[in-house]
């Protein structure tokens, strides 16, 4: 018979609730993921989990933290790959911007194949539910103010490379953190729409009225709009040369 610690064993009761909150959906819900059967599924007794936790809310409180701090990958790991090979071929920020926006209404929508990024995107919307309740326990707060703050950084680190590679720069007064966070808030938003079972508007335009062409998200178009109202070409680089000569 295999011994565990406490430690080990309050790990193996988490990382199994998460599984089966993973496997349930995001309308499950960790008050809905009973400690019974996290130990029936592990082989444990009740005594294992009540040396632990006080009581079944202790137990869905580390759940619902344990949740929130779970990444697959790297918070803009995604969004990278979405957009690698199109900067690498030479491709236009706009672009870049339909191909980013179209990955992230895929993720909310878990319109994917593979099954890493599946997994991601099934933490990405669990996490995101559990953080309109943060205010449940300090502990959730507390790590959902984490996650959001990893996911910043992450992110604004993404568009400054973006930025970079584009010749532009943030309008004097605003930062790109500023840039980040109003980004976040729309597609956020966006992703609880897609948990409401609203479907993402998708658009074909032809160019016209100061209009980009060919498919778009709303979310693309958002964003659009987002980075001709925070940014500008920065002359003074390579980019910015060449954007202010087409």
């Amino acid at each position: 018979m295999v011994r565990r610690t406490g430690e080990q064993t309050r790990t193996l009761l988490l990382r199994t609730g998460m599984q089966m909150l993973l496997e349930r959906g995001v309308s499950a819900g960790v008050q809905h993921i009973r400690l019974q059967d996290v130990l029936r599924r592990t082989g444990l007794t009740t005594g294992a989990a009540y040396r632990l936790w006080a009581d079944q809310s202790d137990f869905h409180r580390d759940l619902a933290v344990a949740m929130m701090r779970m990444r697959v990958i790297g918070p803009a790991d995604a969004m990278q790959a979405a957009v690698a090979d199109l900067m690498a071929s030479g491709a236009s920020g706009e672009d870049v911007i339909n191909a980013a926006a179209l990955a992230h209404v895929r993720t909310a929508t878990l319109d994917m194949a593979d099954p890493t990024d599946l997994l991601d995107a099934q933490s990405f919307l669990i996490a995101l539910a559990l953080r309109t309740t943060a205010d449940t326990w300090p502990e959730l707060t507390e790590a959902s103010h984490e996650r959001h703050r990893e996911s910043v950084e992450a992110f604004s680190e993404l568009y400054q490379r973006l930025m970079d590679a584009y010749g532009m720069r943030m309008r004097r007064g605003v930062t790109i953190e500023d840039f980040s966070e109003a980004l976040a808030a729309i597609a956020e938003g966006f992703a609880i729409r897609a948990l409401e079972g609203l479907e993402h508007p998708r658009y074909d335009l032809d160019g016209d009225d100061g209009m980009p062409s060919g498919e778009w998200t709303l979310l693309g178009l958002a964003v659009r709009s987002l980075v001709a109202g925070f940014m500008v070409p920065d002359d003074d680089s390579d980019g910015g040369r060449a954007a202010s000569r087409t």
